[in-house]
């Protein structure tokens, strides 16, 4: 199988393996492995590309992407910037301030509560002196599980 060791790239037996990349974008950054078709750009305008990224300020009205690279949803919820639900449950109320889950009944003890209530960053500055805007994507009724992004 194909490895890495000392950075070097080399084949090896599956025996002698002690650790897995959980992804083979591992080897880039953020910002680069969100550039859509990496493996057949050029070694300049990748650079170029993942410099840009970093340049980039949030949007107000922000839309799925066109093409995309499938980690997206995965940078969103590492960045910090989502609201991400921490349990089961139904949500009870939304609206552009706030988000309230009934929490499940086999959740309750773990909380200790029967309802989560999460707020919402509306226009908010961030460090970078950009600014934060959150917005609801659950409804009033759906059901929700832990790790789901609400807003």
């Amino acid at each position: 199988i194909p490895v890495r060791y000392r950075q070097e790239f080399s084949t090896t037996s599956p025996e002698q393996v002690d650790y897995v990349c959980v992804s083979p974008v591992q080897i880039v950054s953020v910002a680069t492995s969100l550039i859509p078709f990496l493996e057949h750009d050029d070694a300049n305008r990748a650079l170029m590309g993942s410099n840009m990224q970093r340049q980039a300020v949030p949007l107000l009205r922000p839309e799925r992407p066109l093409v995309g690279t499938g980690l997206e949803a995965q940078a969103a919820r590492d960045s910090g910037m989502v609201i991400v639900s921490r349990t089961n449950g139904v949500v009870s109320y939304v609206d552009a301030n706030r988000i309230r889950i009934k929490v499940a009944d086999e959740d309750k003890e773990i909380f200790g509560k029967s309802e989560i209530e999460y707020e919402i960053q509306k226009y908010q500055r961030s460090n970078q002196d950009t600014c934060l805007n959150q917005r609801p994507l659950v409804y009033q009724g759906e059901q929700v599980v832990p790790g789901q992004i609400l807003a």
